[in-house]
């Protein structure tokens, strides 16, 4: 990576500026959550004091979030922060204790999941498939939804959605036979398929997404995230996905947000989010925030606790 370290107090790799200007990226100063605003009631995700127990555990505690249609935010946290219960939730798949989730004005229950499946996708972190079906047959599934309301574009809505995602050479192969990474593409394959086309009423589409990089290789944890980002500018489909990778997250994120314990600890746009101290105080990891070839904002980590 072509990268320019910055120097430890931040401040003197910052002399091609203005006078007492400094990359956002660079501001470590104010690492409490900010309050999503300016998003109309209506319009987008919403999520408001979400709270979800298991027995005496609190998984989330007083969760607020928001993202607008055509962006992409990221869950991020160390294991056992709450992330996968987040996305349930926002997804319609768990209901919480408290609080509540609003997508394009509805309420998201459990109770309207198949009403939702039409214009939100979810891929979950398990996706095993109990047959040995063929590539093609598994993007076929997300098509199931539409099943009393099909498309003109079936077959064509499947072959593209498995070409976006690089695995139409795959159609015929079986499941089985192919890797961990090839799998996780077919499956990304079949929640676009299931939202591929706009809805009617102009809606917008929402995917949400849990560890889809975690089986990839490299070039393609970047194509994956390059492809839905795009459909996401390209399409407004909004996008949410739980990443470990905060690089990934500060390259194609527009919004983060940080749990730790089930607690939101900051929220906003990553470069501001994600810097040295806040992965400090959550992941117990020094970073040093650097500046890839291209501009973007990126972090070198280092193990242990010395700098």
């Amino acid at each position: 990576m072509n990268a320019r370290l910055l120097d430890a107090d931040w401040r003197s790799a910052c002399g091609d500026l203005p006078a007492g200007e400094r990359p956002l990226w660079l501001d470590d100063d104010d690492d409490q959550p900010a309050a999503d605003t300016g998003l109309p009631e209506g319009i987008g995700l919403h999520a408001r004091g979400v709270v979800v127990r298991a027995g005496s555990s609190t998984l989330l505690d007083g969760v607020d979030l928001q993202l607008a249609p055509g962006e992409v935010g990221v869950i991020l946290g160390p294991n056992g922060a709450g992330k996968s219960t987040l996305l349930a939730v926002l997804a319609g798949l768990r209901a919480p204790d408290q609080g509540s989730v609003s997508l394009n004005g509805q309420a998201v229950t459990p109770a309207g999941a198949g009403s939702l499946a039409r214009h939100r996708a979810v891929l979950p972190q398990e996706t095993a498939v109990a047959f040995d079906f063929r590539v093609q047959e598994v993007v076929e599934l997300g098509r199931y939804p539409h099943i009393h309301a099909p498309s003109g574009h079936e077959k064509d809505i499947v072959q593209t959605a498995m070409a976006a995602t690089g695995v139409a050479t795959l159609a015929q192969r079986s499941v089985g036979s192919l890797s961990g990474g090839e799998r996780a593409r077919v499956q990304l394959a079949r929640v676009m398929a299931q939202i591929w086309e706009p809805r009617a009423d102009g809606a917008p589409r929402w995917l949400l997404l849990d560890e889809p990089t975690a089986a990839l290789d490299l070039r393609h944890q970047h194509d994956t995230l390059r492809t839905v980002r795009g459909w996401a500018r390209e399409q407004g489909v909004g996008v949410v996905a739980v990443l470990h990778d905060l690089n990934l997250a500060l390259r194609y994120a527009d919004r983060a947000w940080v749990l730790d314990g089930g607690v939101l600890q900051a929220s906003g746009a990553p470069a501001n989010v994600l810097t040295p101290r806040m992965v400090q105080r959550v992941w117990q990891v020094q970073a040093s925030a650097v500046r890839a070839g291209d501009g973007v904002a990126q972090l070198l980590m280092a193990a242990g606790d010395t700098p």
